[in-house]
């Protein structure tokens, strides 16, 4: 019996299988289309997403493939034009474009690589809970497949047969407009990697609008607009691409593009259009016994910032290596409901703030939005029942269980002749316990590390390893079973504090625990919560 079957398989559906994959566990993906949609839909990848695929091996496969979306022009009628450019140098990584067909693509290419292919034709037909697992049947062709797994997963979007067949409640709202996509190519003077916005504000109504993002190909640009009058349909379902009506012809496009854009540009070359609706919709439960959804299958809301697919590639993250240590025996199924508990947060407020943000677009006032707002760097999981806090005197901005572990350079290790990123030393499958010893007795402190990390070894061998971050300038330091790093100029602790303290770092790069560096009963009550002794 295969382990996890794998509902769905867009950029969610294929993370999910590859992280799996990633920390050994088999599954099947099944998708109920033929082919992937050609469709431009999401393009927009947060600097917090590209931190994941930087994990996963595959972020410089997908920025190869994009381009760097660097700010946006704004031509607002009755204001003068202006321009933003996203200041995220301090980041590991800015804000990429990326179509999603190029995504799932490349996404499935890496799925390959560990020997698994989605089956491609196959929906899911029906779905029962047994104590020990889920049979599922499984349509292809007019044929019927009964199946059994021990968990499944719905990343089967908006309109998941998965959540149906657990009867999970999506309440919520539709805009009561249709909106129109178009791949064009224009001729202009916008530079490259410049989004546009481009608004005629109309009173007590959706402003008319013409928003046009950079494509990786020169001159390419996906556009969106109200649907045409022509075009707007009581038919079809209430959020995603409308694939049963009519999409606008370039004269439409054209059209709005004059109507709004003072030098009206040449568009051409019109490759793909389709009407789409938007809806806001929060899952009532992201977990049933053996089954979980997630991605747009939990939640639905406007594109706005650009989050629907970046939410649904984290709750992936989140869950796989949970679902990992469960399958492996090496955590009780209850630690499943973290999954849950974490992630329906992020989902609610995603739904909440692109709901607010879409309402007042164009129509924004007073203080300039927080530049990281919409990078996912400031996710953060504190005060949950999976996280723990033995530190004291610690304060903000230095990294809180709940909180990302951020990344810092300059670090060194003996013999080895080029610094390092915190992010190189955290990236793997395993939990991270980083000693960091700042002196002035770091022999002292090295020797309590060392019982430490045997005791690691013996219980939780494969789960967890344990690291040392020392001062530049701490002379001969022997690596006794764990890797010892210098902190080259001092980025560690500008990060992390210039304390004596311990963090463990969880497989998605939060933090789970803090406290000291030798450490004490804490940590092992924390761990003993995640993990079962062995």
């Amino acid at each position: 019996m295969t382990d996890v079957l794998v509902v769905g398989a867009g950029p969610v559906g294929l993370t999910m299988a590859a992280e799996l994959a990633r920390h050994g566990v088999r599954c099947r993906v099944i998708d109920r289309l033929s082919e992937p949609l050609p469709y431009c839909r999401a393009i927009g990848v947060t600097p917090r997403t590209l931190e994941v695929w930087d994990d996963m091996g595959i972020a410089r496969a997908m920025i190869d493939a994009g381009l760097w979306i660097e700010g946006m022009r704004s031509v607002v009628q009755g204001h003068p034009p202006g321009e933003t450019r996203h200041e995220l140098s301090d980041l590991p990584y800015a804000e990429l474009g990326l179509p999603q067909y190029e995504t799932e693509r490349l996404l499935a290419d890496h799925l390959g690589d560990y020997g698994i292919r989605v089956e491609r034709g196959v929906a899911l037909s029906g779905l029962t809970q047994e104590e020990e697992e889920v049979v599922v049947r499984l349509a292809r062709d007019g044929n019927e497949e009964e199946a059994r797994f021990r968990y499944v997963i719905g990343c089967d979007g908006a309109h998941s047969a998965v959540r149906r067949a657990l009867g999970i409640g999506f309440p919520g709202e539709a805009f009561p407009v249709m909106f129109a996509l178009g791949d064009v190519h224009i001729d202009w003077d916008l530079p490259r990697g410049l989004a546009l916005r481009a608004l005629r504000l109309v009173e007590n109504g959706p402003p008319d609008m013409f928003i046009a993002i950079p494509l990786p190909e020169k001159g390419r640009y996906r556009v969106s607009m109200l649907a045409p009058a022509e075009l707007d349909s009581v038919n079809g379902t209430d959020h995603g691409i409308q694939s049963e009506t009519r999409g606008p012809q370039l004269r439409h496009i054209q059209a709005v593009a004059d109507s709004i854009l003072p030098d009206k540009p040449q568009i051409g070359d019109l490759r793909w259009s389709s009407t789409f609706r938007i809806s806001m919709r929060l899952a009532d439960r992201y977990r049933q016994g053996r089954v979980f959804i997630a991605g747009d299958a939990a939640h639905i809301h406007p594109p706005t910032g650009g989050q629907g697919m970046n939410t649904g590639i984290q709750d992936a993250y989140n869950l796989a290596w949970k679902l990992a240590l469960v399958l492996k025996g090496a955590a009780s199924d209850s630690f499943l409901d973290s999954y849950e508990a974490e992630r329906r947060p992020v989902g609610a407020e995603v739904v909440e703030r692109t709901r607010a943000a879409s309402i007042s677009y164009g129509r924004e006032k007073g203080t300039k939005p927080d530049r990281l707002a919409d990078t996912q760097i400031l996710v953060s999981y504190r005060g949950g029942a999976w996280t723990r806090d033995d530190g004291t005197d610690f304060a903000d901005p230095i990294p809180a269980p709940g909180d990302r572990a951020p990344d810092v350079q300059g670090l060194r290790r003996h013999n080895v002749g080029f610094p390092l990123r915190l992010f190189d030393i955290l990236r793997g499958t395993e939990h991270v316990f980083i000693a960091h010893l700042p002196g002035p007795d770091v022999g002292e402190q090295i020797t309590r590390l060392v019982a430490f990390a045997e005791s690691t070894r013996s219980r939780w061998a494969g789960l967890c390893r344990v690291v040392a971050i020392v001062p530049a300038d701490a002379g001969d330091v022997p690596e006794y079973g764990f890797a010892v790093y210098r902190d080259g100029d001092g980025a560690f602790s500008a990060a992390y504090g210039d304390r004596e303290a311990g963090f463990l770092i969880r497989p998605d790069g939060y933090v789970g625990w803090r406290g000291t560096a030798h450490p004490a009963s804490g940590l092992m009550d924390y761990w003993d919560s995640v993990f079962l002794r062995r």
